[in-house]
């Protein structure tokens, strides 16, 4: 036990090498926080996009537009298109790395996110699209009042999903030399030639955000499940 101890010193009070962490879990919430809003509102532009040519063939150059962005983002790894966008799109551009990680984990949810929300406004019954017509209103607001309060409530689950999935895929920033909580919990480890513990302080710190985060949602649920039972 004593020898635990010790080590747990060593790896993380002495030289306050526990600042690593602390600093490295504000680069990541706040990284996750900014790519999850780009993700959001691309996502949703581009799912209503997707979704108002599916339904009425309009904006059939948007919605080229948006297939290929969709393929290619799904298509490719996060890391790699990281990279590219550090080493390639801003290369000549001096940046602050933590936009850059928002900006590539931000178009790279939005990909997914779009799918979601694609989904989600298909699931609605057509019928519903066809009473708002009866009642007088035009499709955007039919979209606004009718559908789009329906599917959120159906692809909630699917983007706190993707929030999440999001969270731990931030773990490879380090490789634009970003010090997010992985990266932290790197230099404990290259510091003091412990892997354990470092390792296990960022699993552990991932694992709390992430049951926290379900836990919210969950509530999140069966609150708009009261609201559609009364």
């Amino acid at each position: 036990m004593n020898r635990f101890l010790d080590k747990l010193y060593d790896t993380f009070i002495v030289a306050d090498r526990w600042k690593y962490l602390v600093n490295g879990l504000k680069t990541t919430l706040v990284i996750t926080l900014f790519a999850v809003m780009i993700g959001m509102v691309l996502g949703f532009l581009v799912g209503i996009v997707r979704t108002t040519h599916d339904r009425t063939g309009k904006l059939k150059i948007g919605n080229l537009i948006c297939k290929i962005y969709i393929t290619v983002i799904r298509g490719t790894p996060v890391m790699v298109q990281l990279l590219i966008i550090y080493y390639v799109i801003f290369a000549s551009v001096r940046i602050d790395k933590v936009v850059v990680g928002v900006i590539a984990f931000g178009i790279n949810s939005g990909a997914y996110v779009a799918e979601i929300v694609r989904s989600g406004i298909m699931s609605v019954d057509k019928g519903q699209y066809e009473a708002g017509v009866s009642l007088g209103l035009n499709y955007g607001l039919t979209m606004h009042h009718i559908i789009m309060p329906q599917a959120f409530k159906n692809v909630l689950p699917a983007l706190a999903n993707e929030c999440i999935v999001l969270l731990k895929e931030t773990s490879v920033a380090g490789y634009i030399a970003l010090e997010d909580l992985t990266k932290g919990g790197d230099i404990i480890r290259s510091t003091t030639y412990e892997p354990f513990l470092p390792l296990f302080a960022v699993a552990l710190i991932y694992l709390v955000i992430v049951v926290g985060l379900s836990a919210l949602v969950g509530k999140l649920e069966r609150r708009l499940g009261k609201g559609d039972r009364s």
